[in-house]
């Protein structure tokens, strides 16, 4: 349990880093920062139950609702953080994507809103991979390697996965 509120500490602290994005967008909508501060709570040593998985939905129906392809990227991430909680312990490459999900979509959220500038994204990945601790890396190093495809969000997982490994 103490390994899953890691990784969900660190997914949280990555969303919230552009949680503003959504918010300039959908000033109104608070689900993404809902999910973080489950996500943040379950962390701190709060429950894992149904309103972490609830959170994370309404993140996500966020994302799928915007127009702004940024504001839909950081909602993602806000999803992710909350979903990094159920990290499952079969090693799946999958699973893969609970650990750094949302560094990823943090990453590609900050891309967007700088006009598609992928070293921004590597900016993100940058930070994301000094947050991350050792209890975090040696989770991630439990799991195989990321898997292909994904899109943009699926290259960045994989870098950041590369760069942790190599840590």
């Amino acid at each position: 349990m103490e390994e899953l509120r890691a990784v969900t500490r660190y997914a949280a602290a990555c969303a919230r880093d552009v949680l503003a994005l959504f918010e300039a967008a959908q000033p109104e909508d608070s689900r993404p920062r809902d999910a973080i501060e489950v996500a943040a709570a379950f962390a701190r040593g709060g429950p894992r139950g149904k309103r972490l998985r609830d959170v994370a939905w309404a993140a996500l129906r966020a994302a799928r609702e915007t127009n702004r392809p940024a504001a839909a990227e950081a909602a993602r991430a806000a999803m992710a953080a909350a979903g990094a909680a159920y990290l499952h312990p079969l090693a799946n490459a999958h699973q893969v994507k609970h650990i750094l999900g949302s560094a990823a979509h943090a990453a590609r959220a900050a891309e967007l809103a700088a006009g598609d500038d992928r070293a921004v994204g590597g900016t993100h990945l940058v930070r994301a991979r000094k947050r991350a601790s050792t209890s975090v890396i040696a989770v991630l190093k439990r799991y195989p390697a990321a898997p292909p495809g994904g899109g943009r969000v699926g290259e960045l997982i994989r870098d950041l996965d590369v760069a942790l490994r190599g840590a």
